[in-house]
């Protein structure tokens, strides 16, 4: 099943490459969507594709990579609406 999330990303998750880290997570998973900083310190992303694969997708980011520390992930599940063709870093 199709499916749509819009994640917040807390804890130390800015300058440990955590960006670069969904965006790998999310290539893997066939996912598209976009990932951001935003000025609070957290990270947000949305993501669209198989609902499993968002979820596995969840769960890889609750791990992040090395340096990060992930304290909670804020998901609101959303109709799918095909908005992407890839996965992108906002800057």
């Amino acid at each position: 099943m199709k499916a749509r999330a819009h994640l917040y990303i807390s804890g130390r998750v800015q300058g440990v490459f955590y960006r670069a880290f969904t965006r790998n997570a999310a290539v893997s998973l066939g996912l598209n969507g976009w990932v951001r900083n935003i000025p609070d310190r957290r990270v947000e992303a949305v993501i669209e594709g198989e609902k499993d694969s968002i979820e596995a997708f969840i769960k890889k980011c609750y791990i992040g990579p090395p340096g990060s520390r992930v304290t909670d992930i804020d998901v609101t599940w959303e109709n799918h609406l095909e908005d992407f063709s890839d996965f992108r870093i906002i800057y």
